[in-house]
C-alpha cells in the first residue's frame, strides 16, 4: 500500500517543488495551500504524515497540528518556516509535531528525515504487534527481517525436526542460545524441558557430577543422589554453551554419551537411558582447537554434522534499526519513562558502527542513551563515543560529472545578456540530465529552490 503525504504550502514554486519530490520517491501526494483545507482532508482521510507550513494565509501550521491530534491515529507531522525560533520548535514538539525545519529546506535533509520518520512507525508498530501477541520478537525471540537472519530461520526449521546433536557458531553476543531455543521451540520436544549451561561457568572438578548427576556416597557431601542436566533435560534438549571449554576427560564421556544414549552418574555402578538432543555453541574455532589438541576430533565431527552459523550484526546491518527500537522499547517499559524516540543523526550513528559486542553491545549503547538522555529525543552525544565518532561507510553518492557548454552560443551571434546566457545553460544542463532537476540542481550548483524559481521565471518571460 502507498504513503499518503498531505503537503499545505502557500508558496506554490515550494509546493510544486514538494509534489515532484515527494512523488518521484513514490509517495502519493496531496495537496493545498489552507489550513482549513488541509485540517478537513486530514479528517476524511488520514495521510500517513502532513508536511506543513507554519505560517498559512487563513491561519498557521499548528492549528493542524492541534486537531491532528484528535484522530485516532494521527499522522506523522513536520512542521516548516522561514521564521523559525527554538520557542516555536519546543512548542511544536510539546503539541505533537515529529519534526521542526526551517527554510530555506535542504530537499535531500526532507526525504531522508520522511524515509526515517515512516520507518520508524513501521517499526513501533511491529513492535506493539509483537508485544499485543505475547511474542517478545519476530521468531521464537529472534529479531531479524534482514536476508541472512531469515536464511538462519529456513535453516533451524530444517534442523529442529531430527535427533542430531547441533552446533550453533558464531561471535559473542549474536544470540546463539536463542537460536538453541528457537530450534527448541521447533522441534517435536518443544513441551519438554530446555536445559542450558554454560560451560566455561562450572570448576573442572565438578563438571562429572554436574552433567550426569550422582550416586549418594559418590563422594565426600554427597549425602543423596543428585540428578545432573543430562537427567533434569530428558526427553527435551540440552544446550551446552561454551563447548570449547569442556575438558578433554569430559569430552570424551559426552561423545559416550551422545553414542549410547545413556549415561552413569558419579558413584554409580549401573547406567542411565536418557533421551536428550544436545546444542553446542561456541565462539571459538573448533577446527582449530582439534589441530592443538584441545578439542577432540571425533567429538567435533559428531557435533559439526548440523552446524548453524549466526551472522554478525555488521553483516544483518538491515535489522539494527529494528534491534535498537526493540531494546529502547524494553528499556522505556523497565524504566517506567514515556515516549522517547532517536534522533535521525542518533540513528545514523548506530547504522554506522560495527559492533564488535554484536547484539548484546547494540543494546548496552541503547540502554546507556536512555539512562543519559532527559529529553525526549536520542541524539549522538547520549551515544558512546566509539558509536558517536562512526562515520557511514557508503559516504556521500559521488558528485555528477559537469555538463557539456558546447553549444550555447550560435555561430556570430552578438554576446548575449548574463540572464539569457543562464537561461540557456539551465536548459542545456537539464537536456543533459534528461530533465532531472536533482541532478541539474547538483551541477549548477544551487538548491532546487532555486532552480524552480529560475524556471518558473523563463516560464513568466515566454508568455
Amino acid at each position: 500500500m502507498s504513503v499518503r503525504i498531505l503537503v499545505i504550502e502557500d508558496d506554490s514554486s515550494l509546493l510544486d517543488l514538494l509534489r515532484e519530490e515527494l512523488e518521484a520517491e513514490g509517495y502519493e501526494v496531496v495537496t493545498t495551500q489552507r489550513a482549513d483545507e488541509g485540517l478537513r482532508l486530514c479528517q476524511e482521510g488520514a495521510p500517513d504524515l502532513v508536511v506543513s507550513d507554519l505560517r498559512l494565509p487563513d491561519s498557521d501550521g499548528m492549528a493542524v497540528l492541534r486537531g491532528t491530534q484528535a484522530l485516532p491515529e494521527p499522522p506523522l507531522f513536520v512542521l516548516i518556516t522561514a521564521f523559525g525560533t527554538v520557542d516555536q520548535a519546543v512548542d511544536a514538539l510539546k503539541a505533537g509535531a515529529d519534526e521542526f525545519l526551517t527554510k530555506p529546506l535542504s530537499m535531500d535533509h526532507l526525504l531522508l528525515m520522511i524515509r526515517r520518520l515512516l520507518e520508524q512507525r513501521a517499526l513501533r508498530r511491529e513492535v506493539d504487534a509483537y508485544r499485543s501477541s505475547g511474542d517478545t520478537a519476530g521468531f521464537h525471540g529472534i529479531i531479524g527481517g534482514s536476508a541472512p537472519m531469515h536464511r538462519l530461520y529456513d535453516q533451524i526449521r530444517q534442523v529442529a525436526t531430527g535427533a542430531m546433536p547441533v552446533l550453533v557458531l558464531g561471535e559473542s553476543g549474536v544470540g546463539k542460545e536463542l537460536v538453541a531455543r528457537a530450534i527448541h521451540a521447533e522441534s517435536p520436544r518443544a513441551e519438554q524441558p530446555f536445559v542450558a549451561v554454560n560451560c566455561a561457568g562450572i570448576p573442572a572438578d565438578l563438571m562429572e557430577s554436574e552433567f550426569f548427576g550422582h550416586a549418594r556416597g559418590a563422594f565426600t557431601g554427597a549425602d543423596r543422589a543428585r540428578t545432573g542436566l543430562f537427567g533434569q533435560a530428558d526427553g527435551g534438549t540440552l544446550l551446552l554453551d561454551e563447548i570449547a571449554e569442556m575438558p578433554l576427560a569430559l569430552q570424551a564421556k559426552l561423545l559416550r554419551a551422545l553414542q549410547e544414549g545413556s549415561i552413569r552418574p558419579v558413584g554409580s555402578d549401573s547406567e542411565q537411558s536418557v533421551d536428550v538432543r544436545v546444542i553446542a555453541a561456541t565462539h571459538q574455532d573448533l577446527q582449530a582447537r582439534v589441530a592443538s589438541g584441545d578439542f577432540r576430533e571425533d567429538l567435533y565431527y559428531r557435533l559439526e554434522a548440523l552446524a548453524l552459523e549466526v551472522p554478525p550484526l555488521r553483516e544483518r546491518a538491515d535489522d539494527i534499526e529494528r534491534l535498537a527500537m526493540f531494546f529502547l522499547e524494553a528499556s522505556l517499559r523497565r524504566s517506567g519513562r514515556g515516549d522517547l524516540r532517536f534522533d535521525d543523526a542518533a540513528l545514523a550513528c548506530l547504522r554506522a558502527y560495527d559492533y564488535p559486542g554484536n547484539i548484546r553491545e547494540l543494546a548496552n549503547v541503547v540502554e546507556r542513551a536512555v539512562t543519559f538522555c532527559n529529553g525526549e529525543r536520542i541524539l549522538p552525544e547520549h551515544l558512546p563515543p566509539r558509536v558517536r565518532e562512526a562515520t557511514d561507510a557508503a559516504g556521500s553518492p559521488p558528485e555528477p560529472a559537469g555538463a557539456d557548454t558546447q553549444g550555447l552560443l550560435a555561430p556570430g551571434e552578438a554576446l548575449p545578456t548574463l540572464e539569457t546566457l543562464q537561461q540557456r545553460y539551465v536548459e542545456h544542463v537539464l537536456a543533459q540530465v534528461g530533465g532531472n532537476k536533482r541532478q541539474a540542481a547538483r551541477i549548477l550548483g544551487v538548491n532546487r529552490r532555486t532552480l524552480y524559481r529560475w524556471l518558473s521565471e523563463d516560464d513568466e518571460d515566454s508568455a
